[in-house]
């Protein structure tokens, strides 16, 4: 069993619902990364998804977008970014994913990405653009390394593909609220609540819900709906409307803060 199953099924047995939160790696700049993560673990985060930026990041909206480009201004790597998470791990252990994209991950190599993220304790990775169909390398390369490989699934996913996915995704299904990008919504549709019941029924994971959650209640809504939810461009939002690493913590921290006590209110 995986580190991120063993960690949701301890919180399930305890009743509490995940709070993962999105980071490009970076972003604002390449020595914010490393503070920005702890800032999350201090506030209460469940779990990181930390973003390697990329240049045409096709699931994200508008500001995470932005904080890539910024990111590969800086020069950001993954070398940079799996260094980060090294140092990061010295001190916490909350299940961190790498979130990115196929053509930097199939250029890096698959053997030799998942080789050096296992060298810092990454759990695993979430590529939205690697079809499930075409995944059997890099689906090699995790169980190897006894990690897991998130899939998404959509409003529009048709009942033969999410068979697919429940098959080879591990850890948990990343449920995508609405079709679109990602990028803060103030409510997500009502057709939302349908599709994830129907994913409840057709999958054999735990969920975890994304996309277009930006405040307390629709967190505590969502969650309600599976095992948690992942929230990126709100919190990526309060750090590029900060003008410094100092108010961009605590901004975050506020933020995530008052996110997970709502959560835990309502359990």
């Amino acid at each position: 069993m995986t580190f991120i199953r063993q960690y949701l099924g301890d919180k399930r047995k305890q009743n509490e619902k995940i709070l993962s939160i999105y980071l490009t790696a970076g972003f604002p700049t390449p020595e914010a990364t490393l503070p920005l993560m702890e800032t999350l673990v201090d506030a209460g985060a469940d779990m990181i998804e930390l973003g390697i930026p990329f240049s045409d990041p096709l699931a994200d909206g508008p500001t995470i977008q932005a904080a890539s480009q910024t990111a590969l201004e800086n020069g950001t790597t993954i070398l940079q970014c799996v260094n980060a998470l090294r140092l990061f791990r010295t001190t916490h252990h909350v299940p961190v994913l790498l979130m990115g994209y196929v053509n930097p991950f199939f250029r890096f190599g698959w053997e030799r990405l998942v080789d050096l993220a296992a060298s810092a304790s990454v759990d695993g990775f979430i590529i939205p653009d690697l079809p499930p169909e075409e995944s059997d390398d890099m689906v090699t390369q995790v169980r190897r390394a006894n990690m897991d490989l998130v899939f998404l699934a959509s409003p529009n996913t048709p009942p033969e593909r999410l068979a697919i996915i429940n098959e080879r995704t591990s850890g948990f299904v990343y449920a995508v609220s609405v079709t679109g990008v990602t990028g803060a919504r103030k409510k997500l549709p009502r057709e939302t609540s349908e599709f994830l019941r129907r994913l409840r029924r057709e999958s054999d994971h735990p969920i975890l819900i994304g996309f277009g959650i930006s405040n307390p209640e629709t967190a505590v809504q969502m969650s309600r709906e599976g095992n948690g939810v992942i929230i990126g461009s709100a919190v990526i939002d309060l750090i590029a409307r900060s003008p410094d690493l100092k108010s961009a913590r605590k901004a975050v921290h506020e933020f995530v803060s008052r996110v997970k006590a709502a959560m835990h209110r309502a359990r």
